[in-house]
């Protein structure tokens, strides 16, 4: 059997093992790449089609732009390239050959004309391209996403939380007025928010990213954060009004219907594979996964107990499949004979399956069945007829116990403090959200990091202003921040 370091124990340790273990991702052999497996690359995609069409839903289309940029495209917008320059990958030359030792080396005569940066992000390359599509008001706003990869090269790499190459949804929009801007910011905060609560069943503080933490290159960085069961901050997404940064750079202009010349205003937001590490830790336990069932890549595993009568647990099975496969249930029989009950039972549990049902002779002679629930460990038994109208409901009711349990373990861990000792202490011993007060200087919030390891996730936006006294200098503070340590 696959035991699994208890989290209790070694959160880091656990954390990789479930992933290895449940048969997300593997190590590559490469640093900081990773191999995506079938069920890791699953969960991806049922979250991308979910997400694809909510945006979708509100008007965005979906386009791609080339994973090389041309070193200068890419150095326009100054603030933005200060940043990223520090991890990006460059391609230099475009060949290889043998040389005597019939070894493999760069063709000296192949250099580019132009190095091209890896996208670690396509603002440039999309701001370039809309100074030829934008020439008039008529032509706003575009409303753009992209589904691709990007490469970042990072200190400390970790499975799926931050590797050097990851895959995202990235989207760019370009709009006639600073209001209109501002206004998609906040519309694609609140579709990443409902995205997270209702199908992954992650919690998140909506808030601002503190000016020396925001996007380079933008006015303001919305953002999306959540907890995990280690008490450390994720963040979940991100949402950046750009104003006319990029438009200024790149010389965006658009005749407005006053036949006046406007520099464009714009968004960029996005999120990315990390959201299946926020998955992990959000609701996973000791015995392995545990996922939510509207984004599971297997709703309803079923196990046959296998004795002489597994031809009528074969028919009994096939038309549980076709109850549940009309009511759209993601459902799969496992009638392998080479693994036993006991060891399927285990792996789909590591997996994390919502719902088990098991099949053998006492089940058909009885016209019942056994129900697992992974989330509670529950079992339940039903009559086959009651199939239909009890499945559903069970993995709303599973799905909503997940929301549940991680909303109850957030708000527990949403603490105010006043004092810096106080801080000290919740940080070190219970982590979770700090709401706390802060003077506003960049230095104060470095200072309160290399003490303590927190940093500020927002400026939430659900809180109203009261003023306070910072915990580190004791200077006046208009609002609280949350602070915590994070992933």
């Amino acid at each position: 059997m696959l035991m699994l370091t208890k989290k209790s124990h070694n959160y880091s340790k656990w954390y990789n093992e479930i992933i290895i273990k449940s048969g997300l991702a593997e190590f590559s052999g490469i640093r900081g790449f990773m191999i995506i497996k079938p069920y890791g690359y699953s969960i991806w995609e049922i979250m991308k089609n979910k997400l694809d069409k909510m945006l979708k839903d509100t008007g965005h289309k979906n386009v791609y732009f080339p994973l090389l940029i041309p070193k200068s495209i890419f150095s326009k917008e100054k603030e933005h390239i200060g940043i990223f320059s520090e991890g990006c990958a460059i391609v230099t030359h475009s060949r290889l050959k043998k040389n005597k030792n019939e070894e493999l080396t760069i063709d000296p005569d192949s250099k580019l004309e132009e190095e091209l940066v890896i996208r670690p992000t396509s603002e440039s390359i999309i701001w370039k391209t809309y100074k030829r599509w934008i020439q008039s008001y008529r032509d706003l706003p575009i409303l753009l996403n992209q589904w691709g990869n990007a490469m970042r090269w990072e200190m400390r790499t970790r499975l799926f939380l931050r590797t050097n190459e990851f895959l995202w949804q990235e989207g760019h929009t370009a709009h006639s007025t600073e209001k209109e801007a501002i206004k998609e910011v906040i519309k694609i905060l609140n579709i990443y928010t409902e995205f997270s609560e209702k199908f992954l069943a992650i919690p998140v503080l909506k808030g601002i990213k503190p000016y020396m933490d925001k996007f380079y290159g933008s006015e303001k960085t919305y953002c999306i954060e959540a907890l995990m069961q280690d008490g450390r901050a994720l963040q979940i997404g991100t949402s950046h009004f750009l104003g006319q940064n990029f438009s200024k750079s790149f010389d965006v202009k658009f005749t407005d219907i006053d036949g006046i010349k406007k520099y464009v205003w714009s968004t960029s937001w996005g999120i990315s594979t990390r959201l299946i590490g926020g998955l992990i830790m959000s609701h996973s336990d000791d015995k392995g996964l545990i996922l939510p069932p509207r984004i599971s890549p297997i709703q309803v595993i079923i196990i046959p107990i296998i004795n002489k009568n597994i031809d009528i647990i074969n028919g009994v099975s096939k038309k549980i499949i076709n109850i549940l496969e009309k009511e759209k249930i993601r459902v799969k029989y496992d009638n392998r004979e080479i693994y036993t009950p006991g060891w399927k039972f285990h792996q789909y549990e590591m997996k994390g399956i919502p719902i088990r049902i098991s099949i053998g002779k006492n089940e058909i002679k009885n016209e019942k069945i056994e129900i697992f629930r992974r989330d509670t460990y529950e079992k339940i038994y039903i009559y086959l007829d009651n199939i239909k109208n009890i499945i559903p409901k069970l993995l709303d009711e599973i799905q909503n116990n997940i929301y549940q349990k991680a909303l109850n373990r957030t708000k527990k861990l949403m603490i105010k403090s006043d004092h810096y000792n106080d801080f000290k202490k919740k940080i070190k011993y219970s982590g979770g959200f700090i709401f706390a007060h802060w003077d506003g200087t960049k230095k104060t919030g470095k200072k309160i990091q290399e003490e303590t390891e927190a940093t500020i996730r927002c400026i939430p936006l659900s809180f109203e202003k009261e003023k306070g006294k910072c915990i580190y200098s004791g200077k006046n503070s208009c609002q609280r921040v949350v602070f915590s340590k994070s992933y």
